[in-house]
C-alpha cells in the first residue's frame, strides 16, 4: 500500500514532479505547499495508513493522474457549477471539492441532481471543513494549487480523462436504511429547518427530536425509489425550536430516521470488511470518525479524508465514497 499520510515536506516533493493530486490538510498546511497540479480542502480528521487520525500537520494524498495528462483544473462558482458535468471528460472522472456552508455548498447540495449530465459522469469529492472544536470561528476552504487561490466560495475540480481501455465507477457505502417510523415532511428546502409535518400533522422539528429523544446518530433518510440518501443531523437547538442538518431537506420529500444499526462500530466494519478495491479516491463522513470510533481502526482498504459531506454525484451524507478504474468492457 502507499503510503498516503505525507508531511509537509513529502508533498512539497510530490507536488513538484507533476502529479495531479488532490490533498487534505489544515489550512496553515495548504497555505506553504508550492504550486502545482493539485487541489486541495481544509480538514484535520483523515482515515491514513495506521487508521483514524487527527492532525493539524500531517496532509492526505490521493494522487489521480501523473504527470503530462490531459487532466485539468478548474474553479467553478455559484453561477458556473452546473457546467461541472458537462465539462468532464467523456470518458474520465471529476473530483470536486466545496467550501462547507458557503454559497456554492447550498447550490450544489439543493440542485446538483439537476445540473446537465450530472448522472452520466463520475463525480465525486468532498465538502471541507474544519476542526470541530473551530466550528463557527474558522471558516472551511479549499485552495486551487496551480494559481495558489484559497476560497471560501469557490469549488475547485480536477477532471481527468482516461484511455479507452478504462473505466471509471462511483461506489457508496451505506451503513443506514430508512426505518418504519414516523414520517417527516417539510414545507421548504434547506439546511435548516423549524416547522414540518409529522405524519400529516404540523410540529416543530426541534420540539419533536426533543421529545423522542431521536438519536442524532442516526440520520433523517429519504427513499429514492430504493436509492437510500441521509440527511445528518449538525444540532438541535430547542431554545430556538431549530434544527441545523449537514446536508439541505428538500420540500416534500418524505423522511424517516434511520432504523437502528445495532453497534455502529461493528455495523461500520462489517460495511466494509468484504469490499476489496484499489480506490482511486476516497472519503468518508466525519460523523462516521465520530459515531463509529473510528480513532486508530482501519477502514479496510481504504483510506481518505473525514469530511463535512461527501459527494457522489450529488451530497451525500453518513457514507463512505469510493471510486474505482476498471477495464473497460
Amino acid at each position: 500500500m502507499k503510503k498516503t499520510m505525507l508531511t509537509l515536506e513529502e508533498t512539497a516533493a510530490l507536488i513538484k514532479t507533476g502529479s495531479f493530486l488532490a490533498l487534505a490538510a489544515d489550512e496553515s498546511i495548504l497555505r506553504q505547499l508550492p504550486a502545482g497540479n493539485w487541489i486541495g480542502g481544509t480538514i484535520p480528521y483523515f482515515i491514513g495508513d495506521q487508521g483514524g487520525l487527527e492532525s493539524r500537520d500531517l496532509v492526505h494524498v490521493t494522487p489521480l493522474a501523473e504527470a503530462g495528462t490531459a487532466a485539468k483544473i478548474v474553479d467553478y462558482t455559484t453561477s458556473t457549477i452546473s457546467r461541472i458535468a458537462v465539462e468532464a471528460p467523456d470518458n474520465g472522472f471529476s473530483v470536486v471539492i466545496l467550501p462547507a456552508f458557503s454559497a456554492i455548498h447550498g447550490e450544489y447540495a439543493a440542485h446538483a441532481q439537476d445540473y446537465e449530465d450530472l448522472f452520466l459522469k463520475p463525480i465525486v469529492g468532498w465538502i471541507s471543513g474544519t476542526h470541530l472544536a473551530d466550528l463557527g470561528k474558522a471558516t472551511p476552504k479549499v485552495m486551487n494549487g496551480l494559481t495558489g487561490c484559497l476560497s471560501s466560495d469557490q469549488a475547485s475540480v480536477i477532471h481527468v480523462p482516461l484511455p479507452s481501455s478504462q473505466v471509471a465507477r462511483v461506489q457508496i457505502l451505506n451503513l443506514f436504511r430508512q426505518g418504519d417510523g414516523d414520517v417527516i415532511t417539510f414545507p421548504k428546502d434547506g439546511f435548516t429547518a423549524s416547522d414540518c409535518m409529522v405524519n400529516g400533522r404540523p410540529a416543530n422539528v426541534a420540539a419533536y427530536a426533543q421529545a423522542r429523544a431521536l438519536d442524532p446518530s442516526r440520520p433523517l433518510v429519504a427513499d429514492y425509489h430504493g436509492a437510500q440518501i441521509n440527511i445528518s443531523f449538525q444540532s438541535v437547538d430547542a431554545e430556538k425550536g431549530q434544527v441545523t442538518f449537514y446536508a439541505p431537506v428538500f420540500a416534500g420529500v418524505e423522511y424517516r430516521q434511520a432504523g437502528p444499526v445495532g453497534d455502529y462500530v461493528e455495523g461500520f466494519k462489517a460495511l466494509v470488511s468484504g469490499v476489496h478495491v484499489n480506490a482511486r479516491f476516497t472519503c468518508n463522513c466525519i460523523l462516521n470518525y465520530l459515531h463509529g470510533k473510528l480513532e486508530g481502526r482501519k477502514t479496510g482498504d481504504f483510506t481518505g479524508p473525514m469530511t463535512f459531506g461527501e459527494i457522489g454525484y450529488q451530497v451525500l451524507n453518513q457514507t463512505l465514497v469510493y471510486l474505482e478504474i476498471l477495464d473497460g468492457q
